[in-house]
């Protein structure tokens, strides 16, 4: 009895898994061992998308725009200084635990009397932190589907109503943030950042599905922020919202991500594994 007869009635499974061990390729990979397809990206876009150092690092090799970074260590904890950080990174700028979502961890660093303590605290969820530059702009967001041939959706904008979109805001205060489903953006920049979003997911090894973050600059620049392999799916989320007004309801995305996971497990299929 193999793996697919022994589980029976299960014919795809759909990651709804945010963070750690749901977003990282863990789940992933277990479902690679129980040779189940899988909605989403596999193990490797899974992994590289939620480490955010590895992510920027790919990203900035295959030439796309972002804000300034640096990543740091657990064991360089003591070298880190907020002269050098504020001398290359400029004044405030932020501190993110690498490997983490929903904007938990992060704080955004104003002088060096709030440093220590934003950094210690990043460092509590992940032996490595990222100091990012603060980008005055607008916070866009556009939804990518497919696998070899990706597509993205009209993009949509959030608009915080705290200092900056944190977890509060995400998911405690109802009037955190402001959804604008479409972004109010001319046809110029939709294009820049649907394009943006693609190249991201390609570089990326992503496949099924991702949402793409960016800043829109005043002066009209787009920086990609990042991608997230599994973002938010009720029927409220941005994600199956840029769809729908894309042309895609609700009902008919879930059915597309499933077709997309049995294609890409088929066509995973035909590999051989060993030289026999």
């Amino acid at each position: 009895m193999n793996n697919k007869e022994h589980i029976g009635a299960i014919d795809v499974a759909f990651p709804i898994l945010h963070g750690p061990f749901g977003e990282d390729g863990s789940v992933q990979g277990l479902l690679k061992l129980a040779d189940l397809p899988c909605v989403g990206s596999g193990i490797l876009g899974s992994a590289v998308a939620m480490d955010k150092d590895m992510m920027k690092r790919i990203l900035g090799q295959a030439g796309i725009p972002q804000a300034r970074f640096i990543a740091y260590d657990f064991a360089e904890k003591d070298t880190l200084k907020y002269t050098k950080v504020s001398k290359e990174l400029g004044s405030p700028f932020f501190v993110k635990p690498a490997n983490l979502g929903s904007s938990v961890g992060i704080g955004k660093v104003h002088d060096e009397n709030e440093f220590r303590s934003i950094v210690d605290h990043a460092f509590e969820f992940d032996n490595k932190i990222i100091l990012e530059e603060f980008i005055d702009g607008r916070e866009i967001e556009c939804s990518i589907l497919g696998n070899s041939k990706p597509v993205a959706s009209l993009p949509g904008e959030v608009i915080a109503r705290h200092e900056f979109y944190d977890y509060d805001a995400k998911y405690i205060d109802q009037n955190g943030a402001e959804l604008e489903i479409p972004a109010g953006i001319n046809s110029e920049i939709i294009a820049i950042v649907q394009k943006l979003a693609i190249d991201s997911f390609k570089a990326l090894c992503l496949s099924g599905m991702a949402r793409a973050d960016f800043f829109l600059k005043k002066n009209g620049d787009v920086l990609v922020n990042e991608l997230n392999t599994i973002p938010g799916f009720t029927r409220i989320s941005m994600y199956p919202k840029l769809w729908e007004i894309s042309g895609i309801p609700y009902p008919d995305l879930i059915d597309r991500l499933i077709q997309l996971a049995i294609e890409k497990f088929e066509q995973d299929k035909r590999l051989k594994i060993s030289a026999w």
